[in-house]
């Protein structure tokens, strides 16, 4: 008989310590995006809710925006950088195959603990929450840092009338740590490969590298909306069923900013009471991806729409397509 092995131990539950975000310099209103392609600054906000969103302006690159909202995270938790084990990197535009964002950044965060980058597009958030929970609970971290960042300008056809006026650039970041009461819920996530070219790229980095095109984001809105307005609504209402929380018992909903008007359809489908705040922040940041739910959740908080303590509904989705979210308690 082998002999046993010991199993890590954790926290009791873990929670929300902390967000942070970082918003881009360059703004870029409808009235300049309609120098790139035909259309007005009433189409744009009638079919997605975006009046302007950001940009990187000089000096800004994933990394210097991923490691400005981790800084802030880490200061405003209070903890240790060393006692971090674990830096969570969600993102889709880090174009350096190897290393890891998330290794580079853990050094620049002072903590040698385990680092790694995930793909799960705008859904990559609340899949490293989800992570970030687990290696707090078992053992494995005493405190994780996961951050979402994207420069989705950089890989945007801004002559592309269906989706230039969708996508912008930022960072979030936020830390996990032990919690005597739980302030994280268990995640629903999923995917459904079966859509996949519903968003993708419009071809591989390889063809760029023998002079071809640079490939950009493509993605079929119709089949997008759909599958959003519907499957990721009925997949909110069962992060609700899995938290054990009625709608009533919600303060805040925090769904990807992706498009107000699948904002409006989960909304209609999870009947949430009209109390309820709900992020909009697509209105001034655009889709932000990886990085769309931590940068709401911090600007809902500074502006003082949401606070400390109240209980939260997060959803991600985006390519692959892909989907994931949880309840928890605000920093």
């Amino acid at each position: 008989m082998s002999a046993p092995i010991a199993a890590g131990v954790g926290a009791p539950y873990a929670r929300l310590l902390s967000v942070a975000s970082y918003v881009p310099s360059r703004v870029v209103d409808n009235a300049e995006m309609c120098t790139f392609i035909d259309s007005s600054d009433e189409w744009i906000q009638q079919r997605t809710g975006i009046a302007e969103r950001r940009w990187v302006g000089e000096g800004e690159t994933v990394e210097t925006m991923a490691l400005a909202a981790a800084r802030t995270a880490v200061e405003r938790a209070g903890i240790d950088p060393a006692d971090i084990g674990a830096v969570i990197v969600s993102t889709v535009t880090y174009f350096h195959q190897t290393p890891s964002l998330a290794a580079k950044l853990a050094y620049e965060l002072g903590t040698n603990g385990a680092a790694f980058d995930i793909s799960a597009a705008c859904a990559g958030f609340c899949y490293g929450l989800a992570q970030a929970e687990s290696l707090v609970r078992s053992g494995a971290a005493k405190y994780a840092v996961v951050i979402g960042v994207e420069e989705l300008s950089r890989f945007t056809d801004i002559h592309d009338r269906s989706t230039a006026f969708l996508f912008a650039d930022g960072a979030g970041a936020a830390v996990v740590g032990p919690s005597e009461t739980n302030g994280i819920g268990p995640v629903v996530w999923g995917s459904d490969g079966s859509q996949a070219d519903a968003i993708n790229q419009t071809s591989e980095w390889s063809e760029a590298m023998q002079g071809g095109t640079q490939p950009y984001i493509a993605m079929d809105g119709r089949a997008v909306f759909k599958w959003a307005s519907g499957f990721i609504a009925d997949a909110t209402k069962k992060v609700l069923e899995v938290a054990q929380l009625s709608p009533e018992e919600l303060d805040v909903f925090i769904p990807h900013q992706a498009n107000n008007r699948i904002t409006d359809a989960m909304l209609r489908h999870l009947k949430l009471p009209e109390n309820v705040v709900v992020a909009r922040t697509i209105k001034q940041f655009g889709n932000n991806s990886a990085a769309s739910v931590p940068m709401a959740m911090d600007q809902l908080l500074s502006t003082g729409q949401a606070k400390s303590g109240q209980t939260a509904l997060l959803i991600g989705f985006g390519a692959g397509l892909v989907y994931a979210g949880q309840v928890v308690t605000l920093p």
